[in-house]
């Protein structure tokens, strides 16, 4: 229990540690969906 608990501090400390790139790559992949989505519906007629 002791190990698990340990792993989830790390991963929690590595996932604080990295939020802003985490949050940078979150919002390139919706810019892009919301580019082709907005992109096949202007195309469309």
């Amino acid at each position: 229990m002791q190990a698990v608990l340990k792993s989830y501090k790390g991963l929690s400390f590595l996932l604080w540690l990295n939020w802003d790139r985490l949050f940078t790559v979150g919002t390139i992949i919706v810019g892009l969906l919301a580019g082709a989505f907005l992109g096949t519906a202007l195309v469309q007629p």
